[in-house]
């Protein structure tokens, strides 16, 4: 933790030692005793000392003894200071001061810990910070809780910074009290049994807490076993701590087995750990030292069969083995309870219910292993070995994370060569070299840098090499060549020195960083201590007598289920098939809604939807339909009409709707709509919702809220109406249902139901169908939404002293903020909120710089987006930022993002605590002057709007989205403002949809014309400013642009035609041969210009777009982006006073040349596509007749799809998507759509017809087949015609059906 300050920053606090016990104590009980003060000089330990008057004897806090505290002969990293408390303690606090009245003070230092003063383990804070900060000057002291407290009886600072001028100078002190403990050693044989009084147990209750401390990785802790095979087993498996419940009764539909939690790793290092079990009913919660887990089971797991008797350390019994191999525990147990009871005390006091298995002692021993850290890839010790002798040998054991690295390196004798081994991938590779010689290489083991200890024993003895990994002799090898091997002299374990040291040593793949034990060279133990003391080899940057590694993927930063893998200095995330990106997996790839999609430019068609982005929902796919607003349709498992028979109040059926995402998921797609609805129908034949006597309601629907609800459609729950009844249209004016006019005959309530927070509808229960003659059918539609609230949600911000407050913004390990913003300031701070050091800034720094600021207790960085055009163009902009252990980025629109790794092994907690400010800034300086759009910060929007409406200086929404937005309204589109965001008007273009991207395309049969007539308005055209005047009377058409796509086989063929009351006309053709002519006759005196295109035959069934352009007598033409051509007329320069424009065939005489006739008598068979003359958009006109339209239609003219034939070249466009199910993996960016070419088309389309007149035909003699009946029947019998009613229902329905989905399916 950081320490505890009265100021804003990290500054010192000077107390007299009473006033820290009084004032800071903080903890629930008295454990802040000074523990320093009463020791004798012999508890004082140090590396080294300046002189006698400089002892670590003389370290007390505020003592002036000798030369005022202690410092070492030499200042450097290697120097600790040591203290012995004489017995274990717990510490709860520590503090610092420098050598009195001298410059010598120490600036940071790490803190160490043992039970025995060997083997130390490095305080790790709560925010994963390895070292303190030290002092500012002499006397000042700077005191540090630790949270959580240490439990041991030996201390050691090691400084790590100095004072520059000075040099080390400590004075400590530490505070705590007596730590009590019961204490069982077990030597992986023995174990404790434990048989309880079964009365005073419960059989869903268990709290279990111990601690434990081993050297192995593997052991069985603790273990219950009972019948069927349950079971409660606490094991050690590879450093890591399994809990695994056995319910043999337990239905797990996730697992089918039984539960198991792991928590904790690298927990065989020799040190104490905690564990905590409870378990209550169905809850579990387990805790390994400061990490829990916490469990809800389902099913039937609340009680367990288990025997009254608990065994600790192992499985004792043969008879009660475990189904799974296992290890006894070999180490030390402490305060070990059971439910309460001190099962260790009962073991010592010789306790009848205690049984002892094995060699047990109450006292706790310390296996001497001496371990070293390899710090960093400069890491190296050298040792000397004896020269000359004719074998090289070395045994070690590692532990590392990271996948390459040297191992060890030893120089041979007499040949100049040398021995390697090494981690390469993973694995331990040996490589033996010598000048002139191939080398010789041997790979063993495979995952060695799994974080385990392994153990490697490695020789070379005459003219062979062998290697054992974790007692597996990898390969024997007969060396190349008669030569013996002779050792060197000098092994190099972990790396090589310096080049100036004229060591032979080479590093292939760079230093070791990791840990090693149990060192031997030629068979000799090494003493790591005496190479600590320097009386032995040589070293650099290593960590002697302690093992400083850590698993960095615990606790596991990586979220939304990003797999952690790590190195000895850093972790990585990797995000496939997760959804999300970024460092640590936190930014979901997907938008939040369909109207995000849109905006981006998508069309319909299935999409993810990750409704609260980087939140903890996952993403779940839906179909985004595409219109004016865009609409999310959310399917469920039960479209289909459902029949319901024989059901009363006390045997009611109950309907449930599973829907393709959670419920979760839902919530948060319904709130971000502007507005959700859901079609119900209620089918009923003496079927009533409401019983009219007392007004109980016979069925009723229940939404997410898990509430009854009795209203059948309408925006505002009205209890037990309809949509009749609200409309007054009910069969029987008295009710206000349909269904409760209590009729023998079928009727139905259907209505949208569209009050949001009743929405989807997850059950319907029904109970009138009973009596004679009842039945009931329903029907459930998709939940529809439309639109996305918080994704137009803005805010204005008028003055710079203006600002929103919001409360503080929580994001200690991730934060993102993303927005959008609008302004034509050149400056202004968008977000800002700070804590005591903390804080986080964004702001636009200049015109063309986006900078984020943030400290978390590192000190301030700053990360800055420089964008070649400025941000103040009053156009919006999108910004995105990101805090995380790994790092920090930021992103601005599609510029490249810029990142800021963060410290290694730094603070990493974000820690804010003022408000939130947005637009401003506490001191109401450099205020933003613009517009911030859609902010939301992981994953949750704010509402600016409504707070903007009770803040001075702010005003909610903003205008000016077409400036942004209007380059996504395509072919002639105009964007149109909208309160919350804009529309694509497409009245002037031949396209249509939201963004006027769909073609308008028709089918021409044999025959069939479409004529726009111009004459009609001709009395008009002298005043008019429609587009459509600028053809008119004697208005002279100097200029025309001509687009169209069609797809033809037949030859000749008239594809447009424009005429005058002059005589004069345009015409468009596929001449006999195939060629494409324009024909141009503007002068009826002349004959008319040609201009032919006969580079392919354009009747090839592909599809073809053109392009005409004409100015004046300059005529430009364009045929599938490809042939391009430029001619000058010289018939004439204008087109005066035009008549008609003709698709298809020329219905009338007229007078024009003999390829334009014979082609305009042929017509045109085939179909045609985005027709547009100017302004004009004839097809538009025909086929979506949204008003009035001097428009002629003659003959078989269908809307339908120019979908090119298989093989067709890039120039067709395809806009057709289905309802077709989808397939693919979650990193599908774009919607899966279902492309359906024009023949296959067509051909469903009569199938479809075929079917629906086949269905219809069924239906009609199904009817008269029943009338016959009925007619034959005596009246007495007429309550035997229930079946054939409902089969009459469910053919009606089934009809019903299939005419809505066909017809959905064509509109889709």
């Amino acid at each position: 933790m950081r320490p505890v300050t009265g100021a804003v920053l990290k500054t010192l606090l000077l107390l007299s030692t009473p006033d820290w016990n009084r004032v800071l104590a903080g903890n629930s009980y008295d454990c802040d005793d000074p523990l320093v003060s009463a020791l004798s000089q012999a508890s004082f330990s140090s590396s080294s000392e300046l002189s006698s008057s400089y002892g670590p004897g003389f370290a007390r806090l505020n003592r002036r003894d000798g030369a005022g505290g202690w410092s070492p002969l030499v200042s450097n990293k290697y120097q600790w200071l040591q203290i012995d408390l004489g017995e274990r303690m717990e510490i709860t606090a520590v503090a610092t001061q420098g050598g009195y009245g001298s410059s010598n003070w120490v600036t940071s230092y790490l803190l160490m810990f043992s039970d025995s003063g060997r083997n130390w383990k490095q305080y790790r804070q709560e925010d994963s910070i390895w070292g303190f900060s030290g002092n500012a000057n002499a006397d000042s002291v700077v005191y540090y809780r630790l949270q959580p407290s240490i439990k041991a009886r030996f201390l050691r600072f090691i400084p790590l910074e100095w004072n520059p001028r000075g040099r080390i100078g400590m004075r400590i002190e530490v505070f705590g009290c007596a730590y009590r403990s019961e204490v069982v050693d077990l030597d992986g044989k023995s174990c404790l049994l434990y048989r309880f009084d079964q009365k005073s147990l419960s059989p869903i209750k268990d709290i279990i807490s111990l601690k434990f401390k081993t050297m192995q990785s593997d052991g069985i802790l603790l273990h219950r076993q009972g019948q069927n095979g349950d079971h409660i087993t606490l094991e050690l498996r590879g450093g890591k701590l399994f809990l695994v419940i056995n319910s043999g009764e337990a239905k797990l539909p996730s697992t089918h087995g039984p539960i198991s939690l792991t928590l904790g790793s690298l927990l065989d290092d020799q040190h104490w750990h905690s564990v905590l079990i409870q378990r209550l009913g169905k809850q579990v919660n387990f805790t390994v030292d400061e990490h829990r887990h916490r469990f809800h089971a389902q099913g039937e797991f609340s009680y367990l069969h288990l025997d009254y008797e608990i065994s600790f350390g192992g499985i004792p019994a043969p008879g009660k083995s475990a189904s799974f191999p296992h290890k006894h525990f070999h180490g030390c147990l402490e305060n070990l309870y059971y439910n309460g009871v001190d099962v260790i005390d009962l073991a010592k006091q010789q306790n009848p219910q205690i049984i002892i298995m094995g060699n047990v002692l109450f006292s706790c021993s310390e296996p001497q292993s001496v371990p070293v850290t390899f710090l960093s890839p400069r890491s190296y010790l050298a040792l000397l070995g004896s020269s000359g002798e004719d074998e090289v040998s070395a045994t070690f054991q590692f532990r590392t994370w990271n996948k390459e690295g040297l191992l060890l390196f030893s120089e041979l004798q007499l040949v100049s060569g040398g021995l390697l081994l090494f981690l390469n991938d993973g694995r331990l590779k040996v490589n033996l070299y010598r000048p002139g010689k191939l080398p010789s290489d041997i790979t063993a083991g495979v995952g060695l840098n799994d974080g385990q200890w392994h153990s490697v024993s490695l020789s070379a003895k005459r003219s062979y090499l062998s290697v054992v990994v974790d007692g597996q002799v990898a390969s024997a090898s007969p060396s190349l060549g008669p030569e013996q091997i002779y050792s060197g002299g000098t092994y190099y374990f972990g790396g090589c020195p310096d080049n100036s040291f004229g060591s032979k040593c080479k590093s292939p793949l760079g230093g070791f960083q990791g840990c090693m034990r149990r060192i031997s060279i030629n068979h000799k133990m090494v003493d790591l201590i005496s190479v600590q003391q320097e009386s032995l080899g040589n070293f650099s940057d290593l960590q002697i007598d302690s093992c400083g590694i850590t698993d960095r993927c615990l606790p596991n930063y990586c979220e939304h289920g990003g797999q952690c893998s790590q190195t000895w200095d850093t972790f990585h995330c990797n995000c496939t098939n997760t959804g999300y990106r970024g460092a640590t997996c936190h930014n979901s790839i997907y938008e939040q809604s369909c109207e995000a999609y849109k905006h981006r430019g998508n069309t319909s068609g299935f999409y993810y939807i990750d409704a609260d982005g980087s939140g903890p929902l996952e993403p779940f796919l839906l179909y985004c339909n595409m219109t004016e607003t865009a609409w999310a349709i959310i399917q469920h498992n039960g479209s289909d009409v459902t029949r319901v028979r024989s059901t009363n109040p006390e045997k009611p059926y109950a309907g449930f709707f599973d829907y393709v995402a959670s419920m979760e998921q839902l919530q948060a797609t319904v709130n971000r709509a502007e507005h959700c609805e859901q079609e119900l129908t209620y089918y009923c034949k003496k079927s009533r919702l409401v019983n009219k006597e007392d007004g109980t309601p016979l069925s009723w629907w229940v939404g997410r809220t898990n509430e009854t609800q009795t209203y059948w459609g309408g925006s505002l729950p009205d209890p037990q109406k309809c949509t009749c009844g609200l409309e007054g249209t009910c069969i029987d004016s008295q009710y206000y249902c349909n269904c409760d006019a209590d009729r023998n005959e079928w009727t139905n309530d259907t209505g949208f139901l569209s009050y949001k927070e009743h929405l989807p509808v997850t059950k319907i229960v029904i109970t009138d169908t009973g009596r004679p003659h009842s039945a009931a059918a329903y029907k459930l539609g998709p939940l529809l939404c439309r639109g996305d609230r918080l994704f137009w949600n803005s805010a204005s911000f008028n003055t710079e002293a203006s600002y929103l407050h919001f409360p503080t913004f929580h994001g200690e390990l991730s934060a993102d903020v993303s927005f959008f913003f609008k302004t034509t300031a050149s400056s202004g701070v968008f977000l800002e909120n700070l804590g005591i050091t903390d804080f986080i800034r964004i702001e636009l720094r200049s015109p063309a710089v986006v900078t984020f600021s943030f400290d978390v207790g590192n000190g301030p960085f700053e990360i800055s987006v420089q964008s070649p055009t400025h941000f103040s163009d009053n156009q919006w902009h999108h910004v995105r930022v990101e805090r995380n252990t790994r790092e920090a980025s930021v992103q601005v629109d599609q510029l490249s993002p810029r990142t800021q790794p963060a410290p290694a092994d730094g603070h990493v907690l974000l820690q804010l605590n003022s408000q939130l400010f947005v637009g401003g800034t506490a001191t109401r300086q450099r205020g933003f002057l613009g517009c911030i759009r859609s902010l939301q910060l992981n994953g949750m929007a704010l509402d600016l709007e409504e707070r903007a409406k009770v803040t001075p200086g702010v005003e909610p929404g903003c205008r000016g989205h077409c400036s942004s937005y209007g380059k996504l309204c395509h072919n002639g589109g105009k964007c149109r403002e909208k309160p919350s965001g804009f529309s694509c008007d497409c009245t002037s273009s031949a396209y249509t949809g939201p963004f006027c991207s769909e073609e308008i395309s028709a089918y021409f049969g044999s025959g069939s014309s479409v004529i726009y007539n111009f004459q009609e308005n001709y009395s008009l055209s002298k005043n008019s400013s429609s587009h459509a005047a600028s053809f008119h009377g004697d208005m002279r058409l100097s200029r025309e642009t001509i687009e169209f796509s069609f797809r033809t086989t037949r030859t000749p063929s008239l594809l447009l035609y424009v005429n005058s009351f002059y005589k004069e006309y345009l015409s468009v053709i596929i001449a006999k041969n195939g060629s494409l002519q324009i024909r141009y006759k503007l002068n009826r005196h002349q004959e008319p210009d040609v201009v032919n295109f006969d580079f392919k035959n354009m009747a090839d069934g592909q599809l073809h777009h053109v392009k005409i352009n004409r100015e004046e007598a300059v005529v430009f033409v364009e045929i599938d982006e490809k042939a391009r051509r430029q001619v000058h007329l010289a018939s004439g320069t204008e087109l005066s006073a035009v008549r008609s424009l003709v698709l298809g065939r020329i219905l009338e005489h007229s007078d024009v040349d003999q390829e334009t006739a014979l082609a305009g008598a042929q017509g045109f068979l085939g179909c045609l596509s985005a027709v547009q003359v100017s302004h004009v958009v004839p097809l538009k006109a025909a086929l979506h007749r949204s008003r009035p339209a001097p428009i002629t239609i003659s003959g078989h003219v269908t809307e339908s799809s120019c979908v090119a034939q298989a093989g067709t070249d890039a120039t067709s466009r395809e806009r057709t998507h289905s309802f077709a199910d989808h397939s693919g993996t979650r990193d599908d960016r774009e919607p899966v759509t279902n492309t359906i070419k024009s023949d296959s088309a067509v051909i469903g389309g009569l199938i479809a017809v075929v079917i629906f007149i086949l269905l219809c035909i069924a239906a009609i003699a199904v009817r008269i087949y029943q009338q016959k009946r009925l007619y034959r029947r005596n009246e007495a019998k007429r309550s035997e015609n229930v079946d054939s009613a409902e089969a009459v229902l469910k053919s009606e329905l089934h009809t019903q059906n299939a005419v809505r989905e066909n017809q959905k399916e064509y509109f889709f």
